[in-house]
């Protein structure tokens, strides 16, 4: 029986895992897709984001959200049964793609494959991370040996990586492909540096391919034939010697509101809140009054991106939602009321 290949798209806070989705369900190209998307947190956005595009290759049924806790942790409890289900349908899905939180480590996830339920009836094709060009060039997610080694010499309490460090180059050591997307904010000498300094980062062989907007031939991404949970205990990660991980260094939550005023205060506002407490990530959408569609936000760090993706369906409820990603200690009363103060009055 043939196994049902799956990827794995992974990648640091807004490197444009779901934008990447979205282009693969619009140039699938006959296959039929089915989606299993993962939040940090209890909550999610991502479904919502993706559900709607209206293509028959990915129907939303076939579109499925683990919101309740990052995939690597919940992987008993959450992923095999959801892996399960997809299996047993009568008809299973050509591919799965599976789209990791930008917290989680796609190791354990690998792993799971290998569980007897599962290693007979899928594989993974093959890893891919993304990799925002942009806030890799301004330093954000990058992991600078000469200065750390400069400032433990200088400062013995500095003995030790950071965790958003740690994350991204455990990604980029279970990649069999990055994506150094984003490309188009950067300019040419940039990008070559970038290409440069994450060769020694990833695994002999590995490509680096630049993209924008993740637009690519889903043919370069899918149909790989790697079988990587067969070699994954060859890859190896930070984590390696860990029985179990948390995220206790990052918190995040919803912010839900109502309909919301002109969406330049809006915004303004909302960069005011990101430099404030230096949140990692903002994402969701807002009900703008007046206004027929719905307005999607993506933020890292203080770069804020919107578009209107579609209109608000008869009966839907115009309501702004946006999940909130920041370290441990955020003030969640003062966000959430810097936030409601742009709400219309009903």
């Amino acid at each position: 029986m043939n196994k049902v290949p799956a990827t794995v798209i992974t990648g640091f806070l807004g490197a444009g895992k779901t934008t990447l989705i979205r282009h693969l369900i619009e140039h699938a190209g006959g296959r039929r897709l089915a989606l299993i998307i993962n939040e940090f947190g209890d909550v999610g956005v991502d479904g919502a984001l993706v559900q709607g595009c209206g293509d028959e290759a990915c129907p939303d049924e076939d579109i499925i959200e683990l919101a309740n806790g990052c995939i690597c942790c919940t992987v008993a409890d959450d992923f095999l049964p959801t892996m399960q289900r997809l299996l047993d349908r009568p008809t299973p899905p050509d591919h799965i793609i599976i789209e990791t939180s930008g917290l989680a480590l796609p190791k354990p996830l690998v792993k799971a494959f290998q569980w007897p339920d599962i290693r007979t009836r899928a594989t993974v094709d093959g890893v891919i991370a993304l990799i925002d060009a942009e806030a890799l060039a301004a330093g954000r997610f990058a992991h600078d040996e000469a200065a750390l080694t400069a400032a433990r010499a200088a400062d013995p309490t500095l003995d030790h990586d950071s965790p958003i460090e740690e994350l991204f180059e455990d990604q980029l050591a279970c990649a069999d492909l990055v994506l150094l997307n984003k490309t188009d904010l950067v300019d040419a000498d940039t990008l070559a540096t970038l290409e440069r300094d994450l060769g020694p980062q990833t695994r002999r062989g590995v490509g680096i391919i630049r993209t924008a907007k993740g637009a690519i031939d889903p043919a370069i991404l899918l149909g790989l034939d790697l079988g990587v949970e067969e070699q994954i205990d060859a890859r190896p990660s930070h984590h390696d010697n860990e029985e179990d991980h948390d995220h206790d260094d990052f918190e995040s939550f919803i912010v839900d509101l109502g309909e919301l005023g002109n969406p330049e205060p809006v915004l303004a506002t909302l960069a005011k809140v990101i430099a404030a407490h230096d949140l990692l990530r903002v994402k969701g959408f807002l009900a703008i009054a007046g206004r027929p569609a719905r307005l999607v936000v993506q933020a890292v760090g203080p770069r804020i991106q919107h578009h209107y993706d579609r209109q608000w369906q008869p009966g839907e409820q115009r309501a702004s939602r946006l999940v909130v990603i920041g370290r441990a200690g955020l003030d969640r009363a003062a966000i959430e009321a810097a936030l409601d103060a742009q709400t219309v009055p009903a």
